[in-house]
């Protein structure tokens, strides 16, 4: 039986995750960039299932309630008081979070990062979703499939400080003139994962740019707002939405025609791997260049130099596949 208990925390709620308190032996706080966004709780779920699996072990679902990294350190700080035994985050910001997290490990908590990435100084392991550079042709792809002709296309990140986007919007633009030339990116837009900023932003977009042939947002919150800016502005057809999205959330997208594909991964892994990774770094593994991981039902990561590694590659989620996947997160 899961057991739910909420923590006195300012700009947060968190949530406990664990088969029964009592007799959990570890605690682990799965620290997201904001509360009530899907893809997180999906992750929380992930979270719940590995605690169940390892059975000494409660999970601390918790993050703020905008996506700031002033939300972030005063939960990391909170968590640090509390004496936990890990913490996995999600970070709002690569740098900002270094010096809360480098306290943490120097009282002995395991810090590692996840989905958004925090500086190396300021954790352990970091579990890239996927690998950036994949992910980065991924989200280009999926536009240029759907434009056999070539055309202007425009992105909508979510904060211009995330770490992931940041890289995978890199990583997109590099393979740009060799892999997609006749793909033309006119502009680079932030919405801080926040749905009516990030519909504002959608909204420039198209009226900035009139001959905008596709909007990618590698954010789940950005991408459903663009989908519903392209529906209400009758404009299917016209302007592609694509991106990074989770299939419950944007299966009407699909249905309607305002989205020809999009992908991601399983958030609900990321969350699973991410207790997997930080339980073993309590039982004593080193977070060293070459290190294996076990991932559980997952798999397994081997570290690299700077102590990242990736999940696994992102998944196409389209006509034929959504109703499907819609049912699971």
């Amino acid at each position: 039986m899961n057991i739910f208990k909420k923590l006195a925390v300012t700009t947060a709620i968190a949530v406990s995750l664990a088969a029964s308190p009592s007799l959990a032996t570890e605690r682990i706080a799965l620290v997201v960039k904001s509360l009530g966004n899907g893809f997180f709780d999906a992750a929380a779920k992930g979270a719940e299932k590995a605690a169940a699996e390892l059975g000494d072990v409660e999970v601390i679902y918790t993050g703020p309630t905008a996506a700031t990294a002033e939300g972030q350190i005063e939960i990391v700080n909170s968590l640090i008081a509390q004496n936990v035994d890990a913490i996995a985050i999600s970070s709002n910001d690569p740098d900002a979070l270094v010096p809360a997290l480098k306290k943490a490990m120097d009282r002995g908590i395991k810090v590692i990062s996840w989905d958004s990435g925090v500086a190396q100084d300021g954790r352990m392991v970091h579990l890239n979703p996927s690998d950036t550079g994949l992910i980065g042709e991924t989200i280009i792809k999926l536009a240029a499939d759907y434009l056999p002709e070539g055309g202007d296309v425009a992105i909508l990140s979510a904060s211009s400080t995330a770490t992931n986007q940041n890289a995978w919007i890199d990583a997109a633009k590099e393979i740009l003139p060799t892999k997609f030339p006749n793909i033309n990116l006119v502009s680079v837009v932030y919405g801080d994962d926040d749905s009516v900023k990030s519909t504002n932003e959608a909204k420039g977009l198209i009226a900035n740019h009139p001959d905008l042939k596709a909007i990618i947002a590698p954010t789940t919150v950005g991408v459903v707002a663009a989908a519903q800016v392209v529906t209400d502005m009758d404009l299917i057809g016209k302007v592609n939405v694509t991106g990074l999205a989770l299939p419950s959330e944007f299966k009407k997208f699909i249905d309607n025609g305002s989205s020809k594909a999009v992908a991601l991964w399983n958030p609900i892994d990321l969350g699973y791997s991410a207790v997997q990774i930080s339980h073993q770094l309590i039982k004593g593994a080193k977070a060293e260049a070459g290190a294996t991981f076990s991932l559980g039902s997952v798999g397994e990561i081997t570290l690299d130099d700077t102590g990242s590694a990736a999940m696994a590659a992102p998944f196409q989620f389209d006509a034929s596949n959504i109703e499907e996947f819609s049912k699971i997160y």
